[in-house]
Order: C-alpha cells, then structure tokens, then sequence
C-alpha cells in the first residue's frame, strides 16, 4: 500500500473516532436534559447549546469524512452514460471544484468568522464559550476536503496511467 494511501486511511480512521465520539457526547447531552427534565422536574440550559455545538461539529466533520469516502449525495445517472475517460476527466472536474469551493467558503471564509468572532469577542449565550472555537471547525474541515480532493484527483491520476 502506498505512503498516500496510509496516511488517507489513518486520517479517516481519526475523523471516525472522532465523529462517534461526538455522536456519544450529543446522545449522552440530551439523555441528560430529558431526564432531568422528567425526573428532577428542572431543565439545564447549557444542554441545549452544548447539543447544537455538537450538531454543528458532526455535520461539518461529517461532510468532511463523506468527502473522503467518496459517500456525499450525488446523482450520477448522467455520469454513468459518459465514456471512462470522460468519466475521469468529469471526476477530476467534479475534484477540482470542491477543492475550490472548500478553500474558498469553508477555508478562506471560516476563518474569517474565525477571526471576526474571535475580534469582537463573541461569546455562546449560555455557555460562554468563546464562539471562534465552536466555528473554527468550519475552516478545519475545508482544510481536511483539500487535502482529500487532492488525494482523489491523485488516485485518478494513478488510476488513468495505468
């Protein structure tokens, strides 16, 4: 196996971990709001946000790890009718565009509302979290699909020349 293809399968492996990990936490944050709730007849409001934080978090991480499986929506029934070059070069296209949709709107924009909230020192309502953190997993992820758009257009690249 190649070094590329290690690396790719140990960062996946660590975004998996941590993506259940982050699903437990949410699971385990509202078992405890509903309980208390019902049962000690008080509700505590920083479950709430800690859930929406964590959504958050798994759905950005989430359409990261997607990316790298190749397991994101797509509808490909026109894709299928094109030849298997033109299927390679349709997926590089398709590669190249998510690469640049990442560094453009989750790298170059979330760390603009990185920095922004972080600047005026926005903090979570309840929480008080400083909310830069909570979005920094925005440019994190656009970080992580670059690198997975790139390790794809790479592996098409490999796959064509053969």
């Amino acid at each position: 196996m190649r070094k590329s293809a290690i690396i790719f399968n140990k960062i996946n492996k660590i975004l998996e971990w941590f993506l259940i990990i982050i699903f437990a936490l949410l699971v385990l944050d509202v078992l405890f709001q509903v309980l208390s709730r019902y049962v000690l007849g008080t509700s505590f409001t920083w479950t709430e946000e800690f859930a929406r934080f964590a959504l958050i978090w798994m759905t950005i991480l989430g359409a990261a790890y997607l990316n790298a499986k190749k397991e994101h929506l797509s509808m490909d029934f026109l894709f299928q009718k094109l030849s298997k070059s033109n299927q390679i070069k349709g997926a590089m296209l398709i590669e190249v565009l998510v690469f640049l949709f990442a560094l453009a709107v989750m790298v170059i924009g979330g760390l603009n509302l990185v920095y922004t909230t972080l600047h005026l020192e926005q903090l979570s309502g309840t929480m008080r979290i400083p909310l830069g953190y909570i979005y920094a997993i925005l440019p994190f992820s656009g970080l992580l699909i670059m690198c997975f758009s790139v390790y794809h257009i790479y592996t098409l690249i490999k796959t064509n020349n053969k």
